[in-house]
């Protein structure tokens, strides 16, 4: 079975510096439950690799209290960042970590990537722990596949974000089918392009759900996320309104309601 959830960054900007007063996670769990979430990813959250124990305990406690499961996202594949991401997720009782192949400092090639990997990803299996490396522009899918086929452990797979690698001008619909059959985790944002003022070039940014290009419906008929126990997570890429914070933050959690509507109904 197949769950819907949050993400950080769905509360981006409402959780930024920009924010008079940023919200907290315990703030973003109830938000989520509220809105029929049964899953919260806290995805890129600088904070979160500091915590001591208590404070996760704490976050877990809040998570529980919600009535929500929780899955870690970071960045990187060094064995001791991986390892230390993996004891945060036993603390928070997450059995998902999303992860990125490349960090501004280390840029591993396919094959240095995988021996990296093998025996991180074999920790990772040793505590029920998946490990999922996302689809994005900084990375060939054909790469990253042969990546996850070179490990060969089912505790390793892809975070499918198709619309990612369009900056790499890979095609949504061939990421879906390269990916698929290794998905363990989706992330639900729409995209679309528009025209810039004078029709010079475009801007590619995110829509609302079923506004933009994405082919949700495609998607979830290649990875089978009900019969596969995938989850899937709600995401923007919301630009910064010129009205400022208030304006953003009011789209923000209108884009967030739409999503999560959108998505409870199509079950």
């Amino acid at each position: 079975m197949t769950s819907y959830g949050i993400s950080t960054y769905a509360y981006f900007w409402r959780h930024s510096a920009r924010a008079p007063r940023p919200m907290t996670l315990e703030e973003m769990f109830a938000d989520t439950r509220a809105l029929g979430g049964e899953v919260f990813q806290i995805c890129d959250y600088p904070p979160l690799a500091g915590y001591d124990r208590a404070r996760l305990a704490e976050v877990r406690a809040a998570a529980d209290e919600a009535g929500l499961r929780l899955e870690v996202g970071t960045r990187g594949i060094r064995p001791a960042h991986l390892l230390r991401h993996l004891e945060i997720a036993h603390a928070l009782g997450a059995t998902l970590v999303r992860s990125m192949l490349h960090t501004p400092d280390h840029r591993p090639g396919p094959a240095e990537a995988a021996d990296l990997l093998r025996p991180t990803v074999a920790a990772y299996a040793d505590q029920g722990v998946t490990l999922g490396l996302e689809t994005y522009e900084q990375v060939a899918t054909r790469d990253l596949m042969s990546v996850v086929h070179a490990v060969d452990d089912p505790h390793l797979g892809v975070v499918l974000d198709p619309g990612n690698c369009v900056a790499r001008l890979e095609h949504p619909a061939d990421v879906v089918a390269a990916t698929a059959e290794r998905t363990v985790n989706i992330h639900v944002k729409d995209f679309a392009f528009t025209r810039r003022d004078g029709w010079v070039g475009f801007t590619y940014a995110g829509a609302p759900l079923g506004e933009g290009l994405l082919d949700h419906a495609a998607t979830v008929a290649a990875v089978r996320p009900a019969e596969r126990g995938v989850n899937q997570i709600v995401e923007h890429w919301l630009p910064w309104q010129d009205e400022g914070f208030d304006a953003t933050a009011r789209l923000e959690d209108r884009w967030t309601r739409h999503s999560m509507t959108t998505l409870l109904r199509s079950e």
